[in-house]
């Protein structure tokens, strides 16, 4: 696997080694011996996938201490437009984002580690979108920021009429009024 960095350190972009034959596509999505060895140190505990349809934007998504989750995210099916915003008071870059494209064929992966915010839109026709979380989900540590937080300005490039967001990340606040 090789790995990209980004603009915001931490926030990695790793590329599995495609092998394909005349059966189709191998690649190893995730190895605990390789994973440590490029110098990771979470240990996964839960892995969850969303499937949805072209428009939809989930996020921005966080957990705050004691249980934050760093993620690493892939797309299996589909094309989405992943992005990480930066909620480390003390960082450089406390405020900005990375947008990253997921898809299908190159089978790219983002790891965003603890102290981001992440959301994705789909940009295909369906997607289907797996993310392995180093924490389990925590309802009372649970929070988010709106996806169109105008002080973010996030291109999700998804026209405001196509876009579909749950009622519940419509009620997230904006960036700063948000707890983190």
């Amino acid at each position: 696997m090789d790995i990209e960095a980004t603009a915001i350190e931490g926030v990695v972009i790793l590329r599995p080694h495609l092998y394909h034959d005349h059966r189709g596509l191998f690649y190893e999505s995730f190895n605990e011996q390789s994973w440590d060895a490029l110098g990771f140190c979470n240990t996964f505990v839960q892995d969850n996938v969303a499937e949805s349809g072209y428009g939809v934007i989930r996020g921005l998504h966080y957990q705050i201490a004691p249980s934050p989750q760093a993620k690493l995210v892939g797309a299996l099916q589909g094309r989405i437009l992943d992005v990480a915003v930066d909620l480390r008071r003390e960082s450089p870059t406390f405020g900005q984002f990375v947008a990253v494209w997921l898809d299908d064929k190159e089978h790219a992966m983002l790891y965003i580690p603890h102290g981001f915010a992440h959301g994705y839109a789909v940009h295909s026709e369906h997607a289907v979108v797996q993310y392995k979380c180093d924490d389990f989900w925590d309802p009372l540590t649970e929070h988010g920021i709106a996806y169109n937080d105008p002080t973010l300005a996030i291109p999700w490039g998804i026209p405001e009429e196509k876009v579909i967001v749950s009622e519940k990340d419509k009620r997230h606040p904006l960036f700063h009024r948000a707890t983190y």
